[in-house]
Formats: structure tokens, C-alpha cells, sequence
């Protein structure tokens, strides 16, 4: 079997714009991936064109060999660019290994490690809005998060952190534990809240000062308080506080997490299957996290593709806790898939037994969404003094 061509299908879907890969081969059987970046649609394009003359001929099933031809016959190393556009492409090879042996993925990436798969969602089910303005009042937090509630699901992810810098005032801090409490009254014990930073705090001292807010409220985790990329800050938040911290969604590669295991600078490891080079890399950071006691909980505000991809990584990794999910990011977000391999009980995904990842894309459907400049939500990332910040 071998690679014929690579191809792309961009589908505009509001707050991003969906890349999904396909692969085909000289035998007819062809592999679906996703390489979705916000904001940087057409570079991931270019750089699938760019990798794309590495690989035509060679057979997809040697995935290994063909990532590691994507990452060193290309003389310069590749960020969150390239090895979104790599992941794609990997995630669509693994499709068609398990079609060209019909089993689903899941068994080839060391078989089924649990029955149900947790999950959780963002208040409004990928709604921008909602995610990231409606929440921020009282109101609004609690229609959403009893909306979740009311539709089975134990576990869902925050966005209410102020924009901040390096210091934090007494107004801000009072709000964050309003907000909190209000919603642990509205939803009781039972239901797992996650408060993503979304790395909006300038200094460590900042990001422990709203942490302390909210532990009285026992947070699932708190999730990247800081920018990625400054382990000794996050192991000073760490040994500051008494609820499990998580970050990584914007680290790529193994190389990237490496000082937070060795440091034990967190609680729980988040790679993004779409970015941090593929399954195997997913599955590297994984067995090295557990190493260093540190779970996993993948990142995925992506398309449908990427959510097959993340179930089937789930399934078969030890450690993984629970799996992000944006269902619903559209309303027509089912349309565009013919096929799908995630089935929603309550707060779980259940387990496919289709071959591969058992997803296939409606191409008709999906042109009807064609590419348009995304959402650009980081331009309200302002203080009052004009100051830019962290979104």
C-alpha cells in the first residue's frame, strides 16, 4: 500500500477554522486526521503541503517510520505549525491501519483499558459566547451550568478568570468567589468543576492569589494559570496550593513536557492530540507521565475528527483521566460527519468497535463551510488603562 496524495478540508466552524487531512492510497483505502489551529488555518495548510513530498509513495501503516521521515528530513524543527500539521496527517495513517485490518484503533494502540470513557464540557457545549462572556455574571453561569446538568453531564470546564497582569486587586478576587460559590450552590457536590486560567495571570503570585479564592470550592483542577513554557512558576503555584493543577494543552512533544514530570510541576498533563505530533507522541507523554504519578487529561476544543481520535487514545491509556469535549461548538456540527464513533451516555463516552476511528466526513456537507477568517476573541484582552494581556 501506498500514499497517493494528502488532501484538506477546511470548514469554517465560527470561533476556529476545522482542518481535516485526508489520506489516500493506491488501494482505495483512505484515513481521515485533524490538524485544527486557531487562527493559524492557512500556515497548517501550507505546512501539510510542505510535508506532504516527504511521504507520497511511502506505505501509511509504517506510521512511526513516516513521523519520524515528517520531523527529521525537514532540517528545521517544527513548533505548533508544523506538528499540528504532522498530527493530522498521523492520526489519518492510524484510520488506515485499522481499516486495512478492521479493528478499531483503540486495540492497536494496546487495547481497551476501560469499559465508559468520562468526559466534560464547557458551559454553553462550545458556544463562544457562553464560554467566554455569558459566564463571566452570575446568571448566566448558572443557566449554563443547569443546562449541562439537565442534559446528564457530572463534569464541566469555567472560563471566569479576569483579564489580569501581575497583580491582582480586592475587586477581582471577591468576584472570582462569588461566581465560584454561586455555582457550587447551584449545582451541589456531586458535579466536577474544572476553572481554566487560560493563562491570564502575569506572575505566580497572581494566579495563587485566585486559586485561593476557589479552593474552598474543591475545583477538579485549575488549569493554566500561567503561560506555557515557565516550569518554575508552576512548580511555586504547586507548592502553594491544595487543589490539582493542569496545563499543556500548548506544549508540543515529549521534549516540552519532560521538566514538568521530572520537577513533578503538576498534577495533570494535557497534550492536544492535534498538536503534539500524533497518537504515539500522545502515547509517549502519557507513559512518561505516569512515571512521575502525573494523570492525563487531554485538550480538545476541536472538530469531530479529533474528538474520534481522542476517544480512541482514551480507551487505551492507563492514566487518562478524563476527555475535554466541544460537541455542539455549531449547530450543524453533526451534519458534516456520515458516521461517528462517539456515542454520549450521561457524562461518558462508550466504547466503538468499528474499524479504525470509525468516523467518515460528509465532503458535500462540509463545503457548505468553507474558510473564512475566524472569531478573533484575544482583542477584548485588555486592562482598563489600555494595557494588552493574556487572553
Amino acid at each position: 500500500m501506498k500514499i497517493t496524495d494528502i488532501q484538506t478540508l477546511i470548514v469554517n466552524a465560527e470561533m476556529r477554522n476545522w482542518v481535516f487531512v485526508k489520506i489516500l492510497t493506491d488501494e482505495g483505502i483512505y484515513g481521515w486526521g485533524e490538524s485544527t489551529v486557531e487562527w493559524k488555518t492557512r500556515a497548517v495548510v501550507g505546512a501539510i503541503e510542505d510535508l506532504k513530498p516527504l511521504i507520497i509513495g511511502k506505505d501509511p501503516r509504517n506510521i512511526k517510520q513516516n513521523f519520524q521521515i515528517m520531523t527529521k528530513h525537514g532540517f528545521w524543527k517544527l513548533g505548533v505549525i508544523g506538528l499540528s500539521a504532522i498530527s493530522g496527517i498521523e492520526h489519518a495513517m492510524w484510520d488506515i491501519l485499522g481499516k486495512s485490518l478492521n479493528t478499531p484503533v483503540w486495540q492497536l494502540l494496546g487495547g481497551k483499558v476501560r469499559d465508559k470513557v468520562k468526559i466534560y464540557t464547557h458551559l454553553g457545549m462550545g458556544d463562544m459566547k457562553a464560554v467566554y462572556k455569558d459566564t463571566m455574571n452570575v446568571s448566566g453561569l448558572i443557566d449554563h451550568a443547569q443546562k449541562l446538568v439537565d442534559l446528564g453531564y457530572n463534569a464541566f470546564k469555567v472560563v471566569f478568570i479576569p483579564y489580569t497582569h501581575y497583580t491582582v486587586t480586592n475587586k477581582n478576587l471577591k468576584y472570582v468567589n462569588h461566581l465560584m460559590s454561586s455555582l457550587r450552590d447551584k449545582v451541589g457536590d456531586e458535579i466536577e468543576i474544572m476553572v481554566d486560567f487560560h493563562g491570564r495571570c502575569g506572575s505566580g503570585q497572581s494566579a495563587i492569589q485566585y486559586v485561593k479564592e476557589l479552593e474552598p470550592y474543591n475545583p477538579m483542577f485549575i488549569e493554566e494559570p500561567i503561560q506555557p513554557g515557565d516550569t518554575s512558576t508552576l512548580l511555586q503555584i504547586k507548592e502553594a496550593i491544595c487543589c490539582p493543577l493542569a496545563t499543556g494543552e500548548r506544549l508540543i512533544g515529549l521534549q516540552e513536557f519532560e521538566s514538568l514530570f521530572h520537577l513533578r510541576a503538576i498534577d495533570i498533563a494535557q497534550p492536544d492530540l492535534n498538536h503534539c505530533g500524533g497518537l504515539l507522541e500522545a502515547k509517549n507523554i502519557a507513559s512518561a507521565a505516569s512515571v512521575a504519578n502525573i494523570a492525563i487529561a487531554p485538550h480538545n476544543p476541536n472538530g469531530p475528527i479529533a474528538g474520534a481520535a481522542a476517544l480512541h487514545f482514551a480507551i487505551s491509556t492507563p492514566n487518562h483521566i478524563i476527555q475535554e469535549v466541544m460537541d455542539k461548538s455549531v449547530p450543524w456540527y453533526e451534519d458534516v460527519i456520515s458516521t461517528t464513533p462517539i456515542k454520549r451516555n450521561g457524562s461518558y463516552w462508550e466504547i466503538p468497535n468499528s474499524p479504525g476511528f470509525g468516523i467518515e466526513v460528509n465532503e458535500k456537507e462540509a463545503a457548505k463551510y468553507p474558510f473564512k477568517q475566524e472569531i478573533l476573541s484575544p482583542t477584548e484582552a485588555y486592562l482598563d488603562d489600555g494595557t494588552v494581556v493574556d487572553w
